[in-house]
């Protein structure tokens, strides 16, 4: 039997289980449990995930070449999100900048006030927490809006969902943002 030495530099390194955190492997899909709840995946079959001494290992299948040694530090990351999910969850919060832009969570759907012809709904996942709270920033009141999930991608791509629906504009920079995003504004035109 051969063994594969060749291996990702980050992939190889083990992921740490941490207090209060279990993992349990069949075949390929591993199950994180933890403080926040309980995380499942299923990765490819060109990696491996075993389980030693509170220590997740990947490692590239045997025979699976290149494609072993692209997924091996892919996985691992997606170990580590997961681990960290299970421990702390992810947080993702969102301002609405603008005159009488309004969010409200109802009903597993977050209905947006945000200055266009119609009221547009983005539906949230079950596993998503939604807080809306009013924040004053020097006089100014708007809308923050932080969602929460043990899940990286989720609460991710939630967020990109609801920041496209109006994206900051760089000549006034009202729009829905991400907390903490800075806008490059753009100086508008100046009359001769």
């Amino acid at each position: 039997m051969s063994i594969v030495t060749k291996q990702s530099r980050n992939g190889k390194k083990p992921v740490v289980l941490v207090d209060g955190v279990s993992a349990s492997i069949n075949g390929q899909t591993v199950t994180i449990k933890g403080p926040k709840g309980e995380i499942s995946r299923t990765f490819r079959p060109e990696v491996t995930v075993s389980q030693e001494n509170g220590e997740l290992t990947v490692r590239p299948t045997e025979g699976s070449g290149q494609d072993g040694l692209m997924f091996q530090g892919t996985t691992r990351a997606l170990l580590v999100n997961m681990v960290e999910g299970a421990k702390n969850g992810y947080q993702r919060s969102l301002d609405f900048r603008g005159v009488g832009y309004r969010a409200e969570h109802t009903d597993g759907k977050l209905k947006m006030t945000v200055g266009l012809s119609h009221q547009p709904e983005v539906a949230i996942p079950d596993s998503v927490s939604v807080k809306i709270e009013q924040i004053d920033m020097a006089g100014t009141k708007f809308p923050r809006v932080h969602l929460e999930c043990i899940d990286k991608e989720v609460v991710g791509r939630v967020a990109a969902r609801i920041r496209s629906i109006r994206p900051p504009n760089p000549y006034g920079g009202k729009g829905v943002r991400y907390t903490g995003e800075r806008i490059r504004e753009k100086a508008g035109k100046s009359g001769k």
